[in-house]
């Protein structure tokens, strides 16, 4: 554990304590974010249901969710390049546990749609904040395995709404879910008394916010390159997973219990992969990532057309490994190829601007899926997004281990 303490110029140095309340306050953060969105995937019917709308409309709330990100993506980033880390990472995360918890008393659907839409704010600043707070404070040999860890918050999130959809939904019905939603607001008291700020960021700060957005007016071509990266990778992952389980049970019958079963076990795959493909990254980000591409790739028979349980599981455990396997990746690689003055802004505007483009991303599969059947569906949008999301890293750079603060190790 040695190698993770690492002195930084100036009189400040990081404990290995402190690195630990880091980069787990990252982790959290970025895992309840997850939680808080993926519980709606599980009860899209009963939501439905209630408010006596249909299916599709429910899907157009995930949609909104999505779109809304980049708001938050521009606004909290750029107060993390500006004021610090910590302050927006507190406020962003009492602001998205507040709307979830609001979710949960929602009288219609119109109301509803207006907080998952605002919810997206929140979701949207989170993870540029977090992830550069993180990296910024892990040593650069150790970059590669601890993105994986802090990507695979996304899966663990994914895995305790499905484990909430197995114990609560059955029991207390959907409105709970929503409020569990709000507990996360206890973690801004851990990151205020616990996690340090970034020095990477005092070393770097830009003098006003206009400094910040030319920063990242200079580095358009990396931006563009960037967000074309992430829209593609959000078809990847939100073309496997959102749907999955309205999948499962349109097409296989299965009951909520099977689904929430399967969803946990490809979570575990998703956090294993993360992990795994994250230290291969070590010898290479972009190899990494291929590496894990066609392991999705090779498994989308499983995975899409599997005729029994037992098939489906095995499907969809590997193709998490591998779409989350190359996701583990990217919290390194964006924030090795953002200025310095501006990666609390350009990985993060660059990640939801992605998402902002891939939003209907589920209202396309479930288009598709009423013309050419789910599985097929599936199958040929994956296909298609990972031969093309290959290509394109094949076409890009990488600045695997740079320093982030002068006094950085190599």
């Amino acid at each position: 554990m040695s190698a993770l303490s690492v002195a930084i110029a100036g009189p400040r140095v990081y404990t290995r304590a402190a690195q630990r309340h880091a980069l787990a306050a990252c982790f959290l953060g970025w895992t309840l974010d997850a939680f808080d969105f993926f519980i709606l995937v599980f009860m899209m019917d009963r939501v439905a249901a209630d408010f006596r709308v249909t299916k599709a409309a429910i899907v157009a709330t995930l949609t909104a969710t999505l779109a809304l990100r980049q708001v938050g993506a521009v606004v909290f980033g750029v107060l993390a390049d500006r004021y610090g880390r910590r302050r927006p990472l507190m406020a962003n995360v009492v602001y998205f546990s507040l709307i979830e918890f609001g979710c949960g008393f929602a009288p219609n659907y119109t109301v509803f749609l207006v907080l998952r839409s605002l919810y997206g704010i929140g979701m949207g600043g989170e993870w540029g904040v977090g992830a550069s707070l993180a990296m910024e404070v892990a040593p650069p040999k150790w970059r590669g395995v601890l993105s994986g860890v802090v990507q695979s918050g996304y899966s663990i999130g994914y895995l305790l709404a499905a484990v909430c959809a197995r114990l609560v939904l059955p029991a207390w019905g959907w409105r709970p879910m929503f409020w569990l939603g709000g507990v996360p607001a206890l973690l801004a008291l851990y990151i205020r008394m616990r996690v340090p700020e970034s020095e990477a960021w005092r070393q770097n700060r830009a003098p006003t916010t206009g400094a910040i957005l030319r920063t990242v007016a200079g580095h358009g071509g990396s931006l563009a390159y960037l967000v074309v990266l992430m829209t593609l990778m959000m078809f990847l992952s939100h073309g496997t997973q959102d749907l999955y389980p309205d999948f499962l049970k349109t097409t296989h019958a299965l009951p909520e219990g099977t689904v929430s079963s399967i969803a946990i076990l490809f979570n575990m795959g998703a956090v294993l992969g993360a992990i795994v493909f994250g230290q291969f990254s070590e010898a290479g980000r972009r190899r990494s990532m291929i590496a894990a591409l066609g392991l999705s790739l090779a498994v989308i028979p499983l995975w899409a057309f599997g005729h029994n349980v037992a098939l489906l599981a095995l499907g969809a455990f590997l193709m998490q490994a591998g779409v989350q396997g190359a996701w583990g990746v990217i919290p390194a690689h964006l924030n090795e190829l953002a200025p310095d003055a501006a990666r609390g802004l350009m990985p993060g505007l660059a990640y939801q601007l992605g998402i902002l483009l891939a939003a209907p991303t589920n209202t396309i599969q479930y288009a598709l899926a009423g013309r050419l059947g789910y599985p097929r569906a599936l199958a040929l949008y994956e296909a298609v997004v990972i031969v093309a999301l290959a290509a394109t890293l094949l076409l890009g750079s990488e600045r695997r281990g740079r320093s982030f603060s002068a006094a950085s190790p190599g």
